[in-house]
């Protein structure tokens, strides 16, 4: 088997005819997904200590495509979508993605909204299966589709929940929500 690669989704093809992509499924078998290394929690503690929080302001889950059921944390400001390891969502499985900026996802904190734009890159992007070529504020369920994939967006911040409205934390602080403001 020298020279046999085994794709994600089970194909067996080989390295010296095709490369890296599986020929059957055109998924890239060389990229591996960020994946975190378990730490100690003396380990965990330091580095919580040092990182600044991103507090997540919504999701887009993949309904459709090679990364169905993975979800995608949406971070205030602008989340640049492609398949490369610099982007904010970074995307694989799916070579119909562009590598970089083939979608942007912005969270304005001042609107309190998500508004989806297409990207730089040469690939469509659709809001609902309508072709996307300016911005959009999206709602809660909008299908957003990029390359072979589908994703679902779900909010988190908006009318019912502002970080900013949220109460501080401490280590002796009991706070309880309002259930019908949140």
């Amino acid at each position: 088997m020298n020279g046999l690669i085994r794709c994600q989704n089970g194909h067996l093809f080989s390295s010296r005819r095709y490369g890296t992509i599986c020929p059957y499924c055109n998924l890239e078998t060389a990229t591996q997904e960020k994946k975190e290394v378990p730490k100690t929690d003396e380990a965990i503690d330091e580095i919580l200590l040092m990182t600044e929080i991103r507090p997540v302001c919504g999701w887009i889950v993949c309904i459709e495509g090679p990364r169905r059921g993975k979800d995608y944390k949406i971070h205030e400001g602008k989340n640049f979508i492609g398949r490369a390891d610099d982007m904010d969502i970074q995307i694989l499985g799916d070579n119909k993605i562009s590598r970089r900026n083939h979608a942007i996802l912005v969270y304005d904190p001042k609107k309190h909204e998500t508004v989806l734009l297409p990207g730089e890159s040469n690939g469509m992007v659709y809001h609902n299966d309508v072709a996307l070529y300016s911005p959009i504020v999206l709602s809660v369920y909008d299908v957003i589709e990029i390359g072979r994939s589908k994703f679902l967006f779900i909010p988190f911040c908006g009318d019912h929940f502002r970080w900013e409205d949220a109460p501080d934390f401490d280590d002796n602080a009991h706070v309880q929500f309002d259930k019908e403001k949140f």
